[in-house]
């Protein structure tokens, strides 16, 4: 059980403490968007016309209740074995 609120505890900090680096340093975010925007505009450039393009996208809220659910399923499954 200890492992189980370990990681929700885990999980739950490290979301505030990125949270609280966003809001400290103003601008960060953009400037993260920003260059991850460069970084797939480089890619696009660099691939070949006609191959296919991906675009994923995720929803923070669902992945961050994704990974509790996750987390205290693998837990609860290690700790009744």
């Amino acid at each position: 059980m200890n492992w189980l609120v370990l990681s929700i505890v885990a999980s739950v900090v490290l979301t505030v403490v990125l949270n609280l680096a966003i809001r400290l340093f103003p601008g960060s975010a953009e400037r993260g968007a920003r260059r991850v925007d460069d970084w797939a505009e480089r890619q696009a450039a660099a691939r070949e016309p006609g191959q296919a393009r991906t675009q994923v996208i995720v929803p923070w809220k669902a992945m961050l209740i994704g990974s509790l659910v996750l987390t205290v399923g693998l837990n609860l499954l290690l700790w009744l074995l």
